[in-house]
């Protein structure tokens, strides 16, 4: 693994709240609006804490109307799986398949 995206990756979970992005998302794909609630901070706050983990490789987005939906990539580098499998998953900020921010208004 290539040292750049080991110091990438060791610097986008060495932040609580991403640290309680990832927990959220080991439960499957999570619409950026529960993430929000989840933290209790700003939607762009949220936003630069999930950029940071897409720049690691770490999680990866799909939009779904107008909102961006997260989750884990699937192949983690073996650090990651490491980190991961420490993490305790978060429950209740999936929105699930019938999440009523399909067709809204995101801010991000």
């Amino acid at each position: 693994m290539e040292n750049t995206r080991i110091e990438k990756q060791l610097k986008a979970t060495a932040d609580l709240n991403r640290l309680k992005l990832l927990a959220c998302m080991k439960n499957g794909e999570v619409c950026v609006c529960d993430f929000v609630d989840v933290l209790g901070i700003s939607q762009p706050a949220v936003s630069q804490h999930l950029r940071k983990l897409k720049e690691a490789g770490i999680i990866t987005e799909r939009k779904v109307g107008t909102w961006k939906h997260y989750r884990l990539v699937e192949e983690q580098t073996p650090l990651m799986k490491g980190i991961l499998e420490q993490i305790k998953p978060l429950n209740g900020c999936n929105c699930g398949t019938d999440c009523n921010h399909v067709g809204g208004t995101d801010n991000e």
